[in-house]
């Protein structure tokens, strides 16, 4: 388990990093500002950001994270959303 305390720069919004297991969680002291699911081999199963902190590329930073962590290009798992179609620009 690792924690991490540190600015998300781009917003200039105060948050805590915590890495668990296949898990990337970004929270502060009030709420989850945004998490994502995935698996050894970069399969990303959930992400989530909640409202008030989408289109702020905090989904972009989590899918790098993923990349960086895993060593692998991240792709989605089935069944994807029509927001996860857009997001990773599937047809």
């Amino acid at each position: 388990l690792e924690f991490r305390r540190v600015l998300f720069r781009s917003l200039g919004i105060d948050y805590e990093e915590i890495i668990e297991s296949e898990i990337i969680i970004l929270k502060n002291a009030n709420t989850t500002i945004a998490f994502v699911r995935y698996n050894e081999i970069a399969e990303v199963e959930y992400i989530f950001v909640s409202s008030p902190f989408r289109r702020k590329g905090i989904a972009t930073y989590l899918i790098k994270k993923v990349e960086q962590l895993t060593n692998h290009k991240a792709v989605p798992q089935d069944p994807i959303s029509p927001l996860g179609k857009k997001f990773f620009k599937l047809n």
